[in-house]
C-alpha cells in the first residue's frame, strides 16, 4: 500500500451525507420554529398588553391610550391610563419577563425543572427582607426594595457556598434551597406574627405578589435591571446550552464552567432580586415558564427569551384576570399560585414514578 493511500482522507460515503444531511435540516427546522413562536409570543404579548391599558371598569379606544402613552392630556385617560394602568402593566411585563429568564436559567444549567428561584430560596430571602423592613425596621419604600435586593444575593452566595463541594451538584443546591427557603419562611411568619396592623397589610402586599399601587419608581429600576442583565445571559447562552450535557462535557467544549456558572448565576439572582423588590414574589412564573417554553418551542434551541416572554404573559394575563375576572379583586400571586401548585404536584409525582431526578 503506497503512502499517498495512507494519507489520503477517507471519503464521506452517501450514508454519512445523509445523517449530516438530516441534522442541517433538523437544525434549521427547529431555528425556524423557535422564531415563529418568539414571533407569536411577541405579538401576543403586545396585544395584551394593548387589552389591559383599554379594558377595565372603564374602556378607553385605542386612540385615547396612543395619546396619553405620547404626552397629551385627554379627561380621565390621563389618569387611568397613564397613572394606574400604564406602570401597573409595564411592571408586570418586566417583572414576568424576569422571573421567566431567571428561572428557565436555574432549570438549564443545573438540569433539573425544580431548580427555580421559587424553590431554592432566593424569593424568600427578599420576601423575608422586606418583612424585617417593613414590620421591625419601619423603613420607606426604596430602602426596603434595597434590603430585598441585597438578602436575595446574599442567599444565592450562600446556598451556592453550602451546595459547592469541588462543583455544584443540581440534587445538592436544591435540597439545601429548600431547607433555607424553610428556615426563611419560619422567620417571616414569625416576623408577621408580631406586626401592627398597620404595617401587616403593606407587607403582606409584598410577600402575597401584588402590582396594585405600582409607581414608575418601582418600574425604572426593574427595568434598567433587566435590559442590562438580559443582554448578560444572552451573551452566556451557548455556554448555557453545553451545560445541559453535562459538566464535563461542557468542559470538553471549551466553556469554562464555574466562570459561566457563577455569572449567569449573578445575573438571574440580580433579576428575581429586582423583580421581587418591585411586584413581591410572584408565585410560580420562574418555575412555569421554562417547562411551558420548551413545549411549545421544542428541545435542541435556546429557551431564553421564549421563556421570558411566556413570563410576561403570565404575569399579565394573571393580573388582568386578577383584577377583572372574578367577583372580588385578587393579588397576581394568588392567581399564579393557583396555576403553578397543581404542576408542582404533578412533576413530584412523575418524578416519584419515574424513579429518578425529573
Amino acid at each position: 500500500m503506497s503512502a499517498e493511500t495512507l494519507t489520503r482522507p477517507a471519503s464521506v460515503g452517501p450514508p454519512a451525507r445523509d445523517a449530516v444531511d438530516a441534522v442541517a435540516r433538523g437544525r434549521v427546522r427547529r431555528t425556524a420554529r423557535r422564531r415563529v413562536v418568539v414571533t407569536v409570543l411577541a405579538v401576543l404579548l403586545v396585544a395584551v398588553f394593548a387589552l389591559t391599558l383599554m379594558a377595565g371598569r372603564t374602556f378607553y379606544p385605542p386612540g385615547d391610550v396612543i395619546r396619553v402613552i405620547l404626552g397629551e392630556q385627554v379627561p380621565g385617560a390621563s389618569f387611568t391610563v397613564g397613572r394606574l394602568r400604564l406602570p401597573r402593566a409595564v411592571l408586570a411585563v418586566v417583572a414576568g419577563f424576569s422571573f421567566g429568564l431567571a428561572g428557565i436559567t436555574f432549570q438549564t444549567m443545573l438540569r433539573n425543572p425544580l431548580a427555580s428561584p421559587d424553590i431554592i430560596g432566593i424569593s424568600s430571602g427578599a420576601s423575608a427582607a422586606a418583612a424585617i423592613a417593613i414590620v421591625t425596621l419601619s423603613l420607606g419604600e426604596t430602602q426596603v426594595s434595597v434590603l430585598a435586593i441585597v438578602a436575595a444575593l446574599a442567599v444565592a452566595i450562600l446556598v451556592y457556598g453550602l451546595a459547592f463541594r469541588g462543583g455544584v451538584v443540581g440534587a445538592r443546591l436544591i435540597l439545601i434551597g429548600i431547607g433555607i427557603s424553610a428556615m426563611l419562611e419560619s422567620i417571616t411568619s414569625y416576623v408577621l406574627s408580631q406586626a401592627a396592623e398597620w404595617d401587616l397589610q403593606e407587607a403582606m402586599r409584598r410577600l402575597t405578589g401584588s402590582l396594585n399601587g405600582a409607581t414608575w419608581d418601582q418600574t425604572v429600576p426593574a427595568l434598567v435591571a433587566v435590559a442590562v442583565l438580559t443582554l448578560v445571559l444572552l451573551a452566556r447562552s451557548r455556554d448555557l446550552s453545553a451545560m445541559r450535557l453535562g459538566d464535563d462535557t461542557a468542559a470538553a467544549l471549551g466553556v469554562r464552567v464555574e466562570r459561566t456558572r457563577v455569572t449567569v448565576i449573578v445575573a438571574a439572582v440580580g433579576l428575581i432580586a429586582f423583580a421581587t423588590a418591585a411586584a413581591g414574589p410572584v408565585a410560580f412564573v420562574a418555575f412555569l415558564s421554562g417547562p411551558i417554553a420548551a413545549r411549545v418551542v421544542g428541545a435542541g434551541t435556546s429557551l431564553l427569551v421564549p421563556a421570558g416572554l411566556v413570563g410576561a404573559l403570565l404575569v399579565l394575563v394573571a393580573d388582568f384576570c386578577g383584577q377583572y375576572a372574578f367577583g372580588a379583586r385578587y393579588p397576581v400571586g394568588v392567581v399564579t399560585g393557583v396555576l403553578g401548585a397543581p404542576y408542582l404536584v404533578h412533576l413530584i409525582i412523575r418524578t416519584n414514578r419515574a424513579g429518578g431526578s425529573p
